[in-house]
């Protein structure tokens, strides 16, 4: 299934229907009094939160959604028939917003939480509603007021506990298929992950949690260089930042400071997140040389492993600090 994260769709309300002018007509009661109805209320467009979608993809084939208008109103006081609503619905962790002005409409996290979104017009008055004491035979009647009509901007958001980061190439992928049932392309060459992967890795009995591998960064990507720009919204609403760094770099300290730059350019929130940094590849080294590379220091309570996704050293200790991490990091938020 294509993974689509961002969509502009036009939703427009139901208009309400009209009030009618209309009077009894009876067999013996020539000059009855005013009957006419009101008109029905326009449907409304509703965007409701869906757990089992994970993507957008519907709404690039269809981007225009009407609501029904209510119907006019008829004699003998009835008031017409409401317009149906419409919903559209997305996946959990999809922004709303107003596609004119950028303005945050909805936040929809929880499955089924919902917004409305365009509301729908009020039925006009019948004149059966206009008469008075003195006014016994009102001819008025009210027309349907319009429904609202915009231009949303859907963009969806990963819900992770945690995500991984890293450039091109250095073993993200390999790393989520050896943790998850998730199995994304993997290749020797940078950008082979083109969309974000969710996998949900089980850590013990009864305790598991999302990790989300990330398309490559590299230097420039918050100012929309490679890829990474399109996915760094992706990495918002993890919790835990897992820094993947190859251990055959020539300065991995160097590139963990490109790769936290990065992110504190596109959102200095992100750089505050609890952060654990893997070495991957360690495999590639005799015991001597991972000896050292463990005393590398990436900054204060950054914990650093090394790991081989081939050999699967080191697999469990990164589980077991990416559990301790999110612990922390949820009783944190409470």
């Amino acid at each position: 299934m294509q993974f689509i994260d961002q969509a502009i769709v036009y939703v427009k309300a139901g208009s309400g229907g009209n009030g009618v002018i209309s009077f009894r007509r009876e067999k013996f009661v020539p000059k009855g009094g005013p009957d006419g109805g009101n008109g029905g209320h326009g449907g409304s467009v509703r965007v409701c939160a869906e757990k089992q979608l994970s993507t957008l993809l519907d709404f690039k084939y269809k981007r225009h959604y009407r609501a029904g208008n209510g119907e006019h109103g008829r004699g003998k006081k009835q008031t017409g028939k409401n317009g149906d609503d419409v919903v559209l619905k997305v996946p959990c962790g999809t922004l709303v917003k107003d596609a004119g002005n950028g303005r945050v409409i909805a936040d929809l996290v929880n499955h089924e939480e919902e917004i409305i979104v365009a509301r729908g017009g009020k039925g006009g008055k019948g004149n059966a509603e206009f008469a008075t004491s003195t006014n016994q035979a009102p001819r008025i009647a009210e027309p349907g007021i319009p429904g609202e009509e915009r231009d949303l901007l859907l963009e969806l958001k990963l819900l992770a506990d945690v995500g991984l980061v890293g450039f091109p190439n250095v073993g993200k992928s390999t790393l989520i298929s050896t943790l998850s049932a998730a199995k994304p392309k993997i290749a020797d060459y940078p950008f082979t992950t083109l969309t974000p992967n969710l996998g949900i890795v089980r850590y013990a009995e009864g305790k598991s949690f999302t990790l989300a591998d990330m398309p490559g960064l590299i230097k420039g990507a918050h100012a929309g260089k490679g890829l990474g720009i399109q996915f760094l919204r992706h990495i918002e609403r993890t919790k835990v930042l897992v820094f993947l760094i190859e251990s055959v770099s020539e300065d991995p300290i160097r590139d963990y400071e490109i790769l936290l730059h990065e992110l504190a350019s596109y959102n200095a929130e992100l750089a505050r997140k609890p952060k654990l940094v893997a070495l991957t590849k360690i495999d590639l080294f005799e015991e001597g040389a991972r000896k050292k590379l463990r005393r590398v220091s990436f900054g204060k309570n950054v914990p650093v492993v090394c790991i081989s996704s081939v050999t699967r050293q080191g697999i469990n200790e990164l589980l077991q600090k990416m559990w301790t991490a999110l612990r922390s990091a949820s009783r944190s938020s409470h």
